[in-house]
């Protein structure tokens, strides 16, 4: 099926809403701020990806993404995902520049570049911030997810993810001294604003409860 840009972005933005974040009550209104666009503009989206047989949807209600808009989306997210995976690993990109690019590589249609892509990273089932990268056929498996802010004061964790991928937000990371597989124990837990001190690598530092929100760890 021939798909826009745009129409790409719509599935892959409810991917992230609805399969991804495990919500079954995502909303126009939700998808418009996430896109950060008006709702009169994502109910004109809508229709035509219904009209498609990739969405089904009443207005002002819940959005559900058929079996083909979920197979589409999927599909999408590899793409990404494995670009990005190429970019970091192989061409030096930092995990806070790749997804920009990827954005870009993803509307690719080559399925024979993609499986090659895939081959020569020898089959990744990560990519640099840790999200899952679904399988060729398909296959997706969402993992448990525990943010920082769930862990105790005393508890020993291991950054395995992050939520937010946005640019400022991975810089902030990197900022820190965090990366993947950083080993962190939560020191203490402010009652006043509901922040952390989190300890690795042999020094303390506080962070907010709206950082703790956006790195999954185990």
């Amino acid at each position: 099926m021939d798909l826009s840009k745009n129409e790409e972005d719509y599935l892959k933005a409810l991917f992230y809403l609805i399969v991804e974040s495990e919500n079954d009550k995502t909303s126009t209104n939700q998808l418009a701020e996430y896109l950060g666009i008006s709702p009169a503009s994502v109910n004109g989206m809508l229709k035509k990806l219904r009209t498609k047989k990739l969405v089904d949807y009443q207005k002002y209600g819940k959005l559900h993404m058929t079996e083909q808009g979920r197979a589409i989306a999927v599909q999408l997210v590899r793409k990404h995902r494995l670009w990005e995976t190429f970019l970091y690993d192989k061409l030096g990109f930092s995990w806070d520049e790749v997804h920009e690019v990827a954005e870009q590589l993803e509307h690719i249609q080559s399925e024979k570049l993609i499986r090659k892509l895939d081959a020569f990273l020898e089959h990744p089932s990560n990519d640099p911030h840790g999200a899952v990268i679904p399988t060729e056929e398909g296959e997706y498996r969402i993992p448990p997810k525990k943010t920082l802010a769930e862990v105790p004061a005393g508890e020993f964790c291991k950054l395995v993810s992050v939520k937010d991928s946005s640019v400022a937000f991975l810089q902030y990371v990197t900022k820190l001294g965090l990366a993947l597989s950083s080993r962190i124990r939560v020191v203490e837990r402010i009652s006043f604003d509901d922040s952390l001190i989190i300890e690795f690598d042999g020094k303390q530092v506080q962070v907010t409860r709206k950082f703790a929100e956006n790195v999954f760890v185990v």
